[in-house]
């Protein structure tokens, strides 16, 4: 799989993006006690439109996605020792 940031919030550490099968996506980085890497939240194309006009309209989900309330849309599964967001 390959992420292509379309967006990316540095102050506000998230990105905007398309994967290259097409899934669109928006990403935080997270740490656990061996790495640093970023997990990849699914959004459909209505949501990506928005987010790319307005970034500050996706801090909710952002949010939400460092919270873990909307693991069900994670693109790739975590495994045993999941990160904590950053």
């Amino acid at each position: 799989m390959e992420f292509n940031d379309v967006f990316f919030s540095k102050r506000e550490r998230f990105s905007v993006g398309i994967e290259e099968s097409g899934k669109l996506y928006v990403s935080i980085p997270v740490s656990n006690r061996m790495i640093d890497y970023e997990e990849y939240f699914e959004i459909d194309k209505s949501t990506f439109d928005t987010y790319i006009k307005d970034p500050a309209s996706a801090l909710s989900f952002v949010e939400r996605c460092r919270n873990r309330e909307v693991d069900h849309l994670l693109i790739i599964q975590p495994g045993i020792d999941r990160g904590v967001a950053t």
